[in-house]
């Protein structure tokens, strides 16, 4: 994998610490059009369940966010699950997504 743009590396960090934080599965991370970022985790509740994507994605949205320029996805699995990319797809077509493994080295790029 090429080098992470700075603003890029930025939010896989966030993302793994969110992951870390929480002990999760699965830690998320966008920046916003304005450049504002958003963390979170999976939420798996017997009533609600969504992924770290969609987690951050509504985080963003609830906070006014318009659009977005990226993302990153921290999970051991080696996919991003198509809801999480469909989440990140609904705001901007062409955002960058970024998956990366527990260490936090990018594994692929969407």
């Amino acid at each position: 994998m090429p080098e992470l743009d700075p603003e890029d590396e930025k939010i896989v960090i966030l993302a793994r610490s969110a992951r870390a934080r929480n002990n999760s599965a699965e830690g998320a991370a966008v920046r916003d059009t304005d450049g504002r970022t958003y963390a979170a985790t999976t939420v798996d509740l017997p009533s609600f369940k969504i992924t770290a994507l969609q987690a951050a994605v509504a985080a963003a949205v609830s906070s006014g966010a318009e659009g977005l320029e990226a993302a990153a996805v921290v999970t051991a699995e080696p996919f991003v699950a198509e809801a999480s990319v469909q989440a990140v797809r609904d705001l901007a077509k062409t955002a960058t997504i970024l998956r990366a493994d527990p260490s936090g080295t990018v594994q692929e790029v969407l």
